[in-house]
């Protein structure tokens, strides 16, 4: 097998007979010979023509993929179904390739049929003689020849076009698949730096609700414990704007929490921030039994009653806010 480019085209002197492109146009006209010897001859010559076609048809299934190797084990199957196939050479050009047989020259006695894709030649099958034989229906090749020759043209084109479908949709598929993982890669990446700004909001909340208790509050009670009664009153109105300030990043209150009062809640946060039973009474303006009943009523609303468990510990150990209403006493 020979194999080269095409750099003269697919034009040939020769042209085929018109053919008729209507349905059934591969049936073959029954022949009207009663000589037992020449009908011996034409079956031969149909076996041929049918293997050819069976040869082509297992091919295909050989390669149902390459072009370039179908077409290549197709020409060498040509020759052998033509009636005289010890002089006979072919030859398949498709775009810018050539698959010859051995020994291929273009000589006069030559036959050939385009291939066509889409409607649109892109090649040709042709079958030559190196010597010259005697004239039949075509020069020197039968009726049912022509009829073999178009057919196998046909069905090249075909197949051509299913692997050219099929080369376009595996590139598609293999494109849809890439921007697949990119796509999956990005949103692995976004949910990621999601994922990294919620973590840094919330140790935001964090820091700033613990630097609001833990150094705030404790200054702005110890400094209402040095002011006159009177004067109690502003330091007061600064907690509560200052807990306004920061109620967005502390609105988070564990579901005990719910359950207590607002005077509870505003002795938890004294407790929480340190102050001792004497130091709470003198700020709030009670008694310290007052306090210790309302440490016994959180205890047992927050579940720890009877259990020893530090109530200023356990208050700094989750969130917790003091309401701002202003009302609460």
């Amino acid at each position: 097998m020979k194999r080269t480019e095409n750099t003269t085209g697919t034009g040939s002197s020769e042209r085929p007979r018109p053919r008729d492109d209507t349905p059934g146009r591969w049936k073959i006209t029954p022949s009207t010979e009663s000589d037992p010897a020449k009908l011996l001859h034409a079956l031969r010559e149909r076996v041929k023509e049918l293997n050819c076609l069976y040869g082509i048809a297992q091919i295909a299934e050989r390669f149902p993929s390459s072009l370039e190797d179908l077409l290549a084990a197709v020409v060498q199957n040509l020759p052998a179904a033509w009636q005289y196939p010890e002089t006979a050479c072919a030859r398949i050009v498709f775009g810018a390739a050539r698959y010859e047989t051995p020994g291929y020259i273009q000589a006069p006695w030559r036959q050939y049929a385009p291939i066509r894709v889409s409607g649109q030649a892109v090649g040709e099958v042709s079958v030559c003689y190196r010597e010259e034989r005697p004239m039949a229906f075509e020069g020197p090749f039968l009726r049912e020849e022509r009829t073999l020759i178009d057919a196998v043209a046909e069905y090249l084109g075909t197949i051509a076009r299913r692997v050219a479908a099929e080369r376009e949709l595996h590139a598609a598929n293999r494109m849809l698949t890439v921007e697949r993982e990119t796509l999956k890669e990005s949103n692995t990446a976004l949910r990621a730096v999601l994922a990294r700004i919620g973590d840094e909001r919330r140790e935001l909340c964090r820091d700033i609700h613990a630097n609001v208790e833990r150094i705030l509050l404790p200054i702005l009670d110890v400094l209402s414990l040095e002011l006159a009664p009177p004067r109690r009153g502003y330091v007061d109105l600064l907690r509560r704007n200052l807990l306004e300030l920061t109620a967005p990043f502390t609105r988070h209150v564990a579901a005990p929490h719910l359950a207590l009062t607002p005077t509870e809640i505003s002795v938890c946060g004294m407790i929480r921030s340190g102050l001792r039973t004497k130091e709470i009474a003198r700020l709030r303006g009670i008694s310290p039994a007052t306090v210790n009943r309302h440490r016994e009523h959180i205890r047992r609303k927050l579940g720890i009653a009877n259990r020893r468990l530090n109530l200023t510990a356990h208050l700094q150990s989750e969130p917790f806010r003091e309401p701002v209403d202003a009302s609460a006493g």
